[in-house]
């Protein structure tokens, strides 16, 4: 396989780049040929292919070895992926195009506990996120994190990426269509998950405030939030001291560590 996939060279037609990539559509090996290709028409420093299937947790397609995976992906894939703003644009109906962090985060993500204790462990300045529909379950993600060395992407970067993207759907589709059953296998559910966001402090919290506590946690601002949810500042600010009184909380980090703590218990009897 390396001697096939070293055939792909920036140097190279993209004719012949892009034919090693058609020749390997639907074989294991189809993910790093990907990558190689790729990385012709952007640079990036990590890459992360991901579907994310109705009623599953994310499955990694790639890097498959677990010596290239960090202990921050396996924290996403176990439970932290549910305050993601990618995981969010996925479940909120956009499953397909090509989307960067930049574009869908939440005005306050920065200060939310998840970027501060797991996605700030990424070392990521950029992310460009390539979203290919499956089906109706299941949404393929390709993402190319950029680190404090490269900067934002470029403009002709992403023109390149967007050249290029119907053919990459239609090779990755093919990809999972012939290989899927080999990844879904290991799928775990996210059963846990949805009853944790279903019940946490369900019997302490209002239905509005568990809404507003999820937003928090996602990181929306206050004037975020009541955008959202079409109701006033003063009403979110009013909701947001109550959730902390009856949480014993003070702070968002606490909040977030009532949420895992909760998920673990659950998880401990699944």
């Amino acid at each position: 396989m390396k001697d096939r996939v070293s055939q792909i060279q920036a140097n190279e037609s993209w004719q012949k780049n892009l034919a090693v990539l058609i020749e390997h559509q639907r074989l294991r090996s189809f993910p790093a040929v990907l990558e190689q290709f790729l990385s012709t028409l952007c640079f990036f420093d990590t890459i992360l292919l991901l579907t994310y299937k109705e009623s599953l947790r994310p499955i990694l397609v790639h890097p498959s070895d677990p010596d290239e995976q960090s202990d921050t992906l396996r924290q996403y894939i176990k439970h932290a992926y549910v305050l993601d703003p990618l995981f969010h644009t996925i479940k909120d109906g956009q499953s397909s195009g090509i989307v960067r962090l930049v574009e869908i985060m939440p005005d306050s993500f920065k200060s939310t506990e998840y970027y501060q204790t797991c996605y700030q462990n990424f070392g990521l300045v950029d992310e460009i996120n390539m979203l290919i529909r499956i089906d109706e379950k299941v949404t393929f993600a390709i993402t190319l994190g950029r680190k404090a060395s490269l900067d934002s992407i470029s403009r002709s970067e992403l023109n390149a990426l967007q050249e290029f993207y119907p053919v990459i759907s239609a090779l990755v589709r093919q990809f999972w269509l012939a290989q899927s059953g080999e990844f879904l296998q290991y799928g775990r559910s996210d059963g846990p998950m949805k009853r944790a966001l279903r019940t946490f402090a369900s019997g302490v919290l209002t239905q509005r405030e568990r809404e507003i506590t999820d937003l928090i946690l996602r990181g929306f601002s206050s004037q975020a939030i009541a955008d959202h949810l079409k109701i006033s500042v003063g009403t979110v600010k009013v909701h947001r001291k109550n959730i902390h009184t009856r949480l014993n909380t003070s702070t968002q980090a606490e909040i977030f560590t009532q949420f895992i703590a909760h998920l673990n218990s659950l998880e401990d009897h699944h």
